[in-house]
């Protein structure tokens, strides 16, 4: 079976039952955990990429007390897979968690179909 596209730049390969990067097929760990787990981590100060605009008390630039970028990225090839803005303190957050054993009883049943890395809906049988 191909992989099936997930986001811009994450696949899932059912087979496997694992996440990989879709630039390189890098494995970045297991599809019933976090992907980000299997990412190399970058934490960024919010004023680096978002600079001040103007001079005074209020910059318009995000104040690295309420706020952290976390950036995460394919090991084996340095695609970046994700950005999260997040409270300081606030795990890293688990945003794509798939019902896998659903997902293939779909496939089996002919309900769904994956053609060209995406799923088709077949409809019931």
């Amino acid at each position: 079976m191909e992989r099936i596209r997930v986001t811009e730049y994450l696949d899932l390969d059912l087979d496997e039952e694992a996440w990989r990067c879709h630039v390189c097929g890098h494995g970045l760990g297991s599809a019933r955990a976090n992907y980000k787990e299997g990412c190399l981590v970058h934490a960024r100060d919010p004023r680096e990429v978002h600079p001040p605009l103007i001079e005074g008390e209020y910059t318009f630039a995000p104040d690295p007390d309420w706020v952290r970028i976390v950036e995460f990225y394919c090991p084996g090839c340095g695609t970046q897979i994700e950005t999260e803005y997040l409270p300081p303190g606030h795990p890293v957050t688990h945003d794509i968690e798939l019902d896998i054993d659903s997902l293939r009883r779909r496939l089996a049943a002919g309900e769904l179909d994956v053609e060209e890395g995406r799923l088709v809906s077949r409809g019931p049988r």
